[in-house]
């Protein structure tokens, strides 16, 4: 039985393997790369693809392109798992495969499933390969090869991105299942009611392998029933999967992308949003200091002195969940979530340190600490004139004097602009007027 031959529904096969697309007309989803009119089909076709690196979450279809491939182009199919494989796997494939090409001219597809597992002495070993045209490299992985696949063979490749499945999609592969009657189900008699049909969807979260395995597994769980069809309803499907499918992995790239949304909804000050990725990321097992450390982050760049007690929560919150851990956790970081979700915003803590950050990159010069400003810690300092002319604050009205603190270059610079949000504004007020006063009245000695 080869790649592309039909294995019986009583094979003992799971069903998303039998169901397999072999073709265009079966393969669901990536019309953005594999519509009639896009550029990677008529590459294929023309059999002018060279090699590529097919990166996209489980269950979108990387695997069943690769076979896609190897039926249209004719070439010779190998597959590697760079879960269990070594080079010397791959160096024999190779071995072979140059061998089909010098003596019965038929070129060699090598599949390598998770290809971001091989480290890069493996990846290295690839490179000769792919280099000199002996194989045609299909690599399928679901992180990204910017920071998983060295840039020698990324740059040999053409990178393409896959996206989940539609609902759509997964609908009729669902039903196809269903109805096959060579590879599917379509000898079962089963009906499936459309609130469970929609929970298998839901489920499966755009992964096709979720919603067929977990379909075969209501198939194997309907009660037998007098009547010629048997049906599956919601609550059947409910107790085989127990729980939604959850698109998230803590070490790749949902981790970050979960992270990233996190912050931008607490930035946004959308507490709905930022409590929803908060949830996702305890779902999916997250770090609970990992999550602090986001929220931290947040309080301190995005509202700062608008309201400074949002970094005391936040803080309060990351010792207090690192203390309790899962599942506890998720109370002091939810509700100090919701405050920094629901504070005034102001990015000026930040705005200000990346400009004297980039005005000290940009001078290229470092300005001494002025005479005044100098510890005189020494007993001779003052003979040599440091701080000398210092003014203690306290000692004037308003605790407030005019003397330089910056080096005479930069005296005009302002880093620190307030917003007018939260506590920022009495604390604008506050600095335009010692701004002014500084601007208008001459140093009083």
């Amino acid at each position: 039985m080869d790649l592309f031959s039909a294995p019986p529904a009583t094979s003992g096969i799971p069903l998303a393997h039998r169901m397999r697309p072999r073709s265009w007309s079966e393969f669901m989803g990536q019309e953005h790369l594999l519509a009639e009119d896009k550029p990677l089909r008529r590459l294929i076709e023309l059999d002018a693809w060279g090699s590529l690196i097919l990166w996209g979450p489980p269950g979108c279809g990387k695997t069943t392109l690769a076979h896609i491939i190897s039926r249209i182009t004719k070439h010779r199919f190998a597959k590697l798992s760079a879960v269990s494989a070594g080079v010397n796997d791959l160096r024999q494939l190779v071995r072979i495969a140059e061998q089909e090409l010098s003596l019965k001219g038929r070129r060699t597809i090598i599949f390598i499933d998770e290809v971001h597992r091989f480290n890069k002495a493996q990846q290295d070993a690839i490179l000769p390969c792919v280099e000199q045209g002996s194989i045609n490299l299909i690599g399928a992985t679901t992180e990204n090869p910017a920071f998983e696949v060295i840039p020698p063979l990324r740059s040999r490749c053409r990178i393409y991105r896959l996206n989940p499945l539609s609902d759509e999609n997964l609908r009729h592969i669902i039903s196809t299942g269903l109805q096959d009657k060579g590879r599917g189900l379509g000898e079962e008699n089963i009906i499936l009611a459309p609130d469970a049909e929609a929970q298998l969807i839901l489920y499966a979260n755009g992964d096709a392998r979720l919603a067929l395995n977990a379909l075969e597994a209501a198939v194997g769980a309907v009660k037998p029933a007098k009547q010629a069809q048997r049906l599956i309803d919601r609550q059947l499907v409910e107790g085989i999967l127990q729980q939604a499918g959850l698109l998230y992995d803590k070490a790749g790239d949902e981790h970050y992308d979960h992270a990233s949304a996190y912050q931008k909804s607490l930035r946004g000050s959308h507490p709905d949003a930022a409590v929803y990725w908060l949830g996702k990321m305890i779902a999916g097992g997250e770090d609970p200091r990992f999550i602090a450390r986001r929220l931290m982050v947040t309080a301190a760049e995005d509202v700062g002195n608008a309201d400074p007690q949002a970094l005391i929560l936040a803080t309060t919150a990351a010792c207090a969940a690192e203390k309790m851990g899962w599942p506890e956790a998720r109370l002091p970081l939810t509700q100090a979530t919701l405050y920094v979700a629901c504070a005034p915003k102001s990015n000026a803590v930040i705005t200000a340190i990346d400009k004297v950050l980039a005005d000290i990159e940009k001078q290229g010069k470092s300005y001494p600490v002025p005479l005044h400003l100098k510890s005189a810690r020494y007993k001779t300092a003052r003979k040599f004139g440091v701080g000398v002319g210092y003014k203690y604050p306290h000692s004037y009205p308003g605790h407030f004097v005019k003397q330089a603190y910056l080096p005479k270059e930069l005296s005009a610079s302002i880093y620190y602009e307030p917003g007018n949000e939260g506590l920022e504004k009495i604390i604008k007020d506050r600095l335009d007027n010692w701004r002014k006063e500084e601007k208008d009245k001459p140093e009083k000695d």
